[in-house]
């Protein structure tokens, strides 16, 4: 047939290369067989199951006696309507006491540590799941509810389930509320460049002077820029503003197929070095200061490396935010990265994939990060927006969580495998950028260290490891709560608390040496950055009375089109 003909000449013909399908296999075998090799001690097994027989013994005997004395120290069960059904009580207090036996046997397997982790997350996935407050069925809170209201919560849970399959991915916030630019990164300030990676925003001065030195944020590409910017009252770019810092933040672009076949090296060349020359050009200066959060650390670590190869070092001091240079542990993440899975990615959006490229698109981003807390991220949700017809409450940092980002796939997967699986970056010489060896030890300015005491996406010890690459004057500062939350903590909050060493304190090579020296200090850490920062910041100056320079001229206002591109 003529059409089919033409058809098949216009699709492009898949190509195979057996050596990579060899290692994928291999691959595959090894994860399988690594998991077969997993066994639970008879003795520990006989202790396990004589515990539970125990324990739902003793739950049965009080369901019967004293059902209002079950235990359901959960706050999925916190409701009254729990316990005063003796029936629901005693489902939620053998749920409770499944999954601790689950948690322990998993706890005790012996084997490959990987394969270990992989059951463990495997097990906590399938326990967060069965809880019984996950289904109407089962929840009395909800059935009680759904009768108070006449039915009205069961409609509106099913309005808001079909609302959210329709926009892609489950509302965690009342994403109504919100709009970029409008209530969210709303610090003013003016796009002064921009190219296919992105735009470059310069912030309107709050100060009558400010720092001679200029200051780069390199936010992360996996998110959009505004997480730095919320709102006036957490916002970290309108905090480094108010101290008198003249202020660009990077905002990358939200790949689309144009971008498909972006490689890592272009987000280096054209992302992050073009913006380190763009911000010198404006303000005339040899030196810049700069920040990178999460992998916006681990870009502008890689251009600094880069650049140090060519003989430039164009960055005054360094500041890393929850980020990665060294990749030995990173945490949960580590049970999804292994070679078959890198290999699979590779094959099918990698530059050699039958497109030559392709998009890692956001929400399968997003999904698996908000997996890693299931149930704060994801069962809470079933249960209040669909059981319970509730619409979860406005709250900026989850609306830009649902803001996810695509990415290019080759440049994804040369993250993948480099960084997470092989961990090359912090090995002199292993990896080559932009035609150019890497060595982190090159980078020897000044660095200020971050990270979070509950991080799950990068364990503190792991941005710790940074401490022991970069060859410059240290310091190293530990914030309470997580990946997000530890770093939005504006001092007029006056929230969690963060840890230090005494001024002129030695770094110790450990972590945990590290903490034993610290001192616990209330409140936030931005002032002790912010005064650290103020070091590096050079001569006050009279604040610039417009936004870039002739060469550089305005494009539009702040936050500029590319962060309003959804995914």
């Amino acid at each position: 047939m003529p059409g089919l003909d033409a058809l098949k000449q216009a699709m492009p013909t898949p190509s195979f290369d057996p050596q990579a399908g060899a290692a994928l296999g291999q691959g595959m075998f090894s994860s399988l067989q690594s998991l077969a090799g997993l066994s639970v001690p008879s003795d520990a097994l006989s202790k396990i199951q004589h515990d539970y027989m125990q324990q739902a013994a003793s739950l049965w005997n009080t369901a019967l006696e004293k059902p209002t004395e079950l235990s359901l120290d959960d706050r999925r069960f916190a409701s009254p309507e729990w316990k005063s059904n003796p029936g629901s009580a005693y489902l939620a207090a053998m749920y409770l006491l499944n999954a601790r036996t689950l948690r322990t046997l998993a706890d005790q397997l012996q084997g490959d540590d990987k394969a270990r982790e992989r059951v463990r997350f495997a097990v906590q996935q399938w326990i967060d799941a069965a809880s019984p407050s996950n289904y109407l069925a089962l929840n009395p809170e909800a059935q009680k509810k759904a009768l108070d209201t006449k039915g009205e919560s069961i409609t509106k849970g099913i309005q808001h389930l079909l609302h959210d399959i329709r926009q892609g991915h489950m509302s965690q916030t009342d994403e109504s509320v919100f709009e970029v630019g409008r209530n969210v990164a709303t610090t003013e300030g003016t796009v002064v460049f921009e190219n296919a990676f992105f735009q470059l925003i310069e912030y309107k001065p709050l100060t009558e002077k400010v720092r001679a030195t200029p200051f780069l944020l390199v936010p992360p590409c996996i998110n959009k820029f505004y997480i730095l910017d919320l709102q006036p009252e957490n916002s970290l770019v309108r905090y480094a503003v108010s101290q008198g810092q003249r202020v660009f933040v990077v905002s990358w672009v939200n790949a689309d197929e144009s971008l498909s076949k972006a490689t890592w090296d272009d987000y280096i060349e054209h992302g992050v070095i073009r913006a380190i020359q763009a911000v010198k050009d404006i303000v005339g200066t040899e030196q810049i200061n700069a920040l990178g959060f999460c992998i916006g650390g681990t870009l502008i670590a890689t251009a600094l490396a880069v650049l140090a190869a060519r003989g430039e070092k164009p960055v005054k001091s360094l500041t890393l935010l929850t980020a990665f240079l060294d990749f030995a542990n990173t945490g949960t993440m580590d049970v999804f990265v292994d070679e078959a899975m890198v290999q699979m990615r590779e094959m099918s959006m990698g530059p050699n994939s039958p497109a030559g490229g392709g998009l890692m698109k956001g929400a399968d981003l997003a999904t698996t990060f908000s997996f890693l807390r299931a149930n704060d991220l994801v069962w809470n949700y079933v249960v209040g927006n669909y059981l319970k017809g509730e619409m979860p409450p406005a709250f900026d940092l989850l609306y830009w969580n649902s803001d996810s980002t695509n990415l290019p796939g080759p440049m994804y997967c040369w993250y993948l495998r480099n960084t997470y699986l092989e961990n090359k970056l912090k090995q002199p010489g292993k990896l080559t950028v932009c035609g150019e060896k890497l060595d982190l030890r090159t980078l020897d300015m000044p660095a200020f260290i971050y990270g979070s005491r509950e991080d799950h996406i990068v364990p503190w010890d792991g941005a710790y490891a940074s401490t022991r690459l970069l060859t410059g004057e240290k310091t190293f500062v530990l914030g309470a709560s997580g990946h997000i939350a530890g770093v939005i903590n504006p001092p007029e909050k006056k929230k969690r608390s963060f840890w230090s060493l005494k001024s002129g304190s030695k770094l110790p090579t450990d972590h945990k040496a590290w903490l034993a020296a610290a001192d616990e200090q209330p409140g936030s850490w931005w002032p002790t950055w912010a005064a650290w920062l103020d070091q590096h910041g050079g001569a006050w100056v009279k604040a610039p009375a417009q936004p870039g320079s002739k060469a550089y001229p305005a494009i539009e206002p702040a936050p500029g089109r590319f962060v309003k591109r959804r995914a």
